[in-house]
């Protein structure tokens, strides 16, 4: 045998020892990968106190974020699974104001100002926004109104990380306001403001005056 066969020779089988390796620990690898220790969902791990119940066990002292929301009713909307038909506070003109500031600012890009869902954005030929003096969304609960605003609906994203749960359910106050203010009658009217709506109207049709001015010219 020539020296150049020899070396080819030693060459290839250096090359298939290498292959033979790696197939060897690649399958080793895999293997161990794929029998290897691994924990399940709530399984118990009694060596790791955290877990040793099959969940964590939060310090003590401490609590999970968010944990402290566990008023259903004023950060779902909700109440035991249905739309609140009321608010979780007093409706006041302070509220209707506030919300009206927020709703102009959120909502009324879309909704227009007077809620009928013709705001700019949908004069721009954007998708047609929700009016709310249809009578699907004037019979709406406000808590459906909160829902939407926090979880958003069809092409509307939700508002949670703009809005606060408080602010969302002043504009659903004013958004009350907004359908009354469409649909609204004389009975509507509180008893010591009606006096004041039945009073004739007079209008000065007088010249006004100039004072300091001289009439002869």
């Amino acid at each position: 045998m020539s020296l150049t066969s020899y070396i080819q020779n030693a060459v290839r089988a250096r090359h298939l020892a290498l292959a033979a390796a790696t197939v060897l620990w690649a399958s080793g690898c895999h293997q161990g990968m794929w029998n290897g220790s691994r924990i399940k969902p709530l399984e118990q791990m009694p060596n790791v106190p955290m877990f040793a119940g099959g969940h964590l066990t939060f310090v003590e002292g401490t609590v999970p974020f968010n944990a402290a929301h566990t008023d259903e009713f004023f950060y779902t909307g909700k109440i035991n699974g249905e739309y609140a038909t009321s608010f979780p506070f007093p409706v006041t003109k302070e509220v209707l104001l506030r919300g009206q500031d927020r709703f102009n600012i959120f909502c009324a890009p879309c909704h227009s100002q007077v809620g009928d869902g013709n705001g700019m954005i949908v004069q721009r030929e954007m998708k047609q926004a929700g009016n709310f003096h249809q009578p699907r969304l004037r019979e709406a609960a406000p808590g459906y109104f909160f829902d939407v605003m926090t979880n958003g609906f069809g092409v509307m994203y939700s508002y949670a990380s703009r809005v606060t749960p408080e602010d969302r359910w002043k504009i659903a106050a004013y958004i009350r306001a907004l359908q009354l203010s469409q649909d609204a009658s004389l009975a509507d009217v509180p008893e010591d403001e009606k006096t004041q709506l039945q009073q004739p109207q007079t209008i000065d049709t007088a010249a006004p005056t100039h004072e300091g001015t001289n009439a002869a010219h």
